[in-house]
């Protein structure tokens, strides 16, 4: 049977004229888009992201704009019943056509879905779009509101003034974050469409999956919005299998559930798993055509009573996976610059750095559909947090009726995608009850006002998503559990922040034993080229006011040059300090992860905060703005190896002070090999170890063959810290059966600042091998963190590596962007850096 085509689809993006007439200004706006991108384009603003221009184009958002275009539809068009859809309107504005209001909008996270049936001519139409002061708005309505609801002080970094984004639905961190930019966008980004239908239109279409022993049953539940009460024509087409059914609709929401039957079915993994193959779902509405990609996956999240208190685990395909990865926030402060190009980068470096879930932070937004496309196609897992951050919120019927659509929308939206892990209710809402004086006040009134809020987003995912688990909030002891669950490592998830803002030292992560560790984090500056963006030579100083422009983390550039220290000689230039930064940056986040993933299976995941920039600036991130590999990201492809051998210290007796805290420095009584595996077959590994002086002697101490089961961690070796001596670390190299190096590793009991670090002479030689460009590496003496940076977008095969004698290290260059490279075009912009040469 061939289904009719009567249903079709007017793109109504393009160019707009943009005004703001309370400021005598007009210009041409593209839609999709936004008003930063257009007023840079036309030279009516200075770049946001330079110096402290952020300052001087604060009067963006304090304005009022409109957005106009005409469009021409034909008879054609207009035939029928028909829906202006407008998806994500940022965020409080009112919609005209034809110079009639048919709409208003506030909430940036939803899909307007307007009848302007019998509104539209034939010939040209005029659809106009004002922007309110969104700023003003919240404020009002915080004002109003029956008691006060503290907004987050992320938003009064740099003596901003902060805005109510509580009391309006947009990304939070639009407002600016202790690591964004306040810009506060306007703008159109997804869909603006003039959407035309004989009878009906298609809302929604979710996959359930039932897994048999040798197929797969899925259940294709589709949403019709009727305009009428009649019959539609409804096709389904999936690995080559085809159903198509008349189906009776009555007006308004229709909800019909198909079943269809995969045989033999090629099963979905995450990255380092095993495979990502993906099924073709094409579902036809009378020419109304929507398609989606499926991947075939069994997953559950295992929180059930333990030994311990209870675990917090994912469950694949039958299998407990360690989720290693970090947290994603929005790509760039203005959103027309948020490309597929620039998300794939990202994601693919992600990929790069053996990571297999990001979690995608609640002060931010819901992705483009594009976006979870990619994660599919490259197994990458997403833990999502609904769109509430680090504040209360209001819980009165308008905002939770606006709430309510929003959630479903993005459920019914998602959900079939084999990368969507779990939904989070918020990040930090329950825990921020202890931050603000009003909070702490009346606490017992702001838990049951999160409670109307949080339980509703709970009952929305168990009615439109129930295979799904919903966790309340991040972190989270568990269900109905409101109490602090920060610092409680037997369940639930962590959020470990001591580190950072509490300025311990790196060896307090050893102190705390997550089940899963949702959020941690170091600063360092951003690379030293991105700096180069933003910052003159005469303000390139950490306590310039334009680098500290660029940090806004209270006390930030003073907390990584404090740590900095701790750890390492101080650095002669401030070039070498932006090279440290990261390099202690790495360590803070290696020590952590290594030790958690050591503690298997107690600990199955990790992701530290945060893997990409917002705008250039100096954070917690392991990719530079724009994607560049900070050396954390080196890094974390290392500590992320999947079959992998870390040093544990290990104290017999545990020297604490006054306040039982453990007392830093203590040096270890040994020193445990514990070998990791997070594949779901047994390795074996032949071990060598060696103690190297700084100045290039070495001894092997431990050689020895190891069996490592799937899914484990075991100890392979124990090295007594008193065999070392004074000038002597430790070098350690794993091998598989055949030979073939699998990962290598280091340890220094002390800070590097105690050992003395010779001179080395690096010698580079490039080379060309089957079409890539490689750069052999060779050291007279230890090199530590030597690190090879050229000018082309890319990175190598691993940096920030120890180099010892007699040892040369190939590293391949990988091209980012689709640059073609080769060794002669990148010999002349190679730099060398390493640890002595910092100081």
């Amino acid at each position: 049977m061939t289904v009719p085509t009567h249903n079709s689809a007017l793109d109504l993006g393009g160019a707009f004229t943009l005004t703001a007439d309370a400021r005598g200004l007009e210009t041409t706006m593209n839609l999709p888009g936004d008003v930063h991108h257009a007023l840079l384009a036309a030279d009516l603003i200075p770049d946001p992201y330079f110096g402290e221009n952020e300052k001087q184009v604060m009067w963006v958002n304090e304005t009022a704009w409109s957005v106009e275009r005409q469009f021409t539809a034909t008879d054609a068009d207009i035939d029928g019943y028909l829906t202006l859809t407008l998806a994500e309107v940022d965020c409080i504005a009112t919609i005209f056509l034809n110079g009639e209001e048919i709409a208003r909008t506030d909430n940036s996270f939803v899909r307007n879905d307007i009848d302007v049936t019998g509104k539209v001519h034939a010939g040209e139409n005029t659809l106009r779009i004002d922007f309110d002061i969104a700023p003003e708005v919240a404020k009002a309505r915080a004002d109003a509101h029956p008691f006060a609801i503290p907004f987050t002080k992320n938003y009064q970094t740099n003596g901003l003034k902060g805005i109510h984004m509580n009391f309006i639905r947009k990304a939070a961190c639009h407002a600016g974050w202790d690591w964004g930019i306040c810009l506060m966008p306007i703008g159109v980004y997804g869909t603006m469409s003039l959407r035309k239908a004989r009878l009906a239109r298609q809302e929604s279409v979710q996959v359930d999956q039932a897994h048999g022993q040798n197929s797969v049953e899925l259940s294709i539940k589709t949403r019709l919005f009727a305009f009428a009460l009649g019959e539609v024509e409804l096709e389904h087409t999936i690995d080559g299998q085809v159903i198509t059914d008349k189906v009776v609709v009555h007006k308004g929401d229709n909800v019909f559930t198909h079943n269809v039957t995969i045989q033999d079915p090629r099963i979905w993994w995450p990255a380092g798993q095993g495979e990502q193959p993906l099924y073709d779902l094409a579902t036809n509405l009378e020419g109304e055509v929507t398609t989606r990609k499926i991947g075939l996956r069994q997953l559950d999240w295992v929180v059930e009573k333990d030994e311990i208190d209870h675990s917090f685990k994912c469950r694949i395909n039958g299998r407990d996976v360690t989720m290693m990865g970090a947290n994603w926030i929005p790509a760039d402060a203005i959103p027309s610059r948020v490309t597929p190009a620039v998300i794939r980068d990202l994601l693919e470096s992600a990929k790069a750095a053996n990571m297999n879930m990001l979690r995608i932070w609640g002060g931010g937004q819901y992705e483009p559909d594009w976006f979870y496309d990619m994660c599919d196609e490259l197994g990458i897992l997403i833990w999502h947090d609904f769109m509430f951050a680090c504040m209360s919120y209001p819980s009165d019927r308008t905002f939770l009726k606006s709430v309510e659509t929003e959630i479903t929308q993005q459920v019914h939206r998602l959900s079939h995608h084999a990368s969507i892990a779990l939904w989070c209710g918020d990040n930090e809402v329950i825990g921020s009850l202890d931050w603000y004086p009003e909070t702490k006040a009346d606490k017992e009134r702001y838990i049951a006002n999160y409670d109307r809020l949080n339980s509703m987003l709970h009952r929305i995912v168990e009615d439109e998503d129930p295979a799904r688990r919903f966790w309340p909030s991040s972190p989270s002891l568990g269900y109905m559990d409101f109490s602090d669950g920060w610092h409680s490592d037997t369940r639930g998830d962590l959020h470990y922040w001591d580190v950072w803002h509490s300025a311990k030292s790196f060896e307090a992560y050893r102190t705390v034993n997550p089940r899963f560790a949702s959020e941690f984090g170091f600063q360092s500056f951003t690379s030293m080229n991105v700096v180069e963006t933003f910052a003159e030579e005469k303000d390139r100083n950490p306590s310039s006011p334009i680098m500290e422009n660029h940090q806004r983390n209270a006390g930030g550039n003073a907390r990584i040059l404090e740590t900095m220290t701790r750890y390492f000689r101080f650095p002669r230039d401030f070039e070498q300090m932006v090279f440290l930064s990261q390099i202690q940056q790495g360590l803070a986040i290696k020590t952590a992860i290594e030790y958690w993933r050591s503690t298997k299976p107690r600990c199955m995941g990790t992701l530290y905060w945060q893997i990409n920039d917002i705008w250039p600036v100096a954070s917690w991130s392991s990719l530079d703005y724009g994607g560049q590999w900070k050396l954390m990201h080196y890094m974390a492809r290392r500590f992320y190896n999947l079959v992998n051998v870390v040093a544990v210290p290990q104290i017999t007796e545990v020297q604490t002070n006054s306040r039982g805290t453990p007392v830093e420095g203590q040096l270890p009584d040994q020193i445990a090999l514990r070998a990791i595996n997070d594949t779901g077959r047994p390795v074996s590994i032949a071990l060598e170890v060696t103690a190297v002086k700084v100045t290039g002697e070495s001894r092997v101490v431990f050689s020895g063959n190891s069996a490592v089961g799937p899914d484990a961690a075991i100890t392979v070796a124990d090295i007594p810290f008193g065999d070392l001596a004074a000038d002597e670390f430790l070098y350690f190299v794993w091998k598989d059966a055949q030979g073939n190096i699998l990962g290598e590793n280091d340890y220094f009991p002390k800070p590097y600042k105690a050992y003395e670090l010779v001179g080395a002479k690096i010698r580079a030689e490039w080379s060309d091998r089957d079409g890539k460009a490689v750069l052999t590496l060779e050291s007279d003496k230890p090199a530590f963190f030597t690190t090879a940076t050229v000018d082309a977008p890319g990175y190598f095969s691993d940096n920030a590596i120890t180099l010892l004698p007699g040892r040369p290290v190939d590293l391949t260059f990988i091209p980012r962007h689709g640059a073609v490279v080769s060794s002669a075009t990148l010999a002349g912009s190679l730099r060398l850096q390493h640890l002595a040469e910092t100081f």
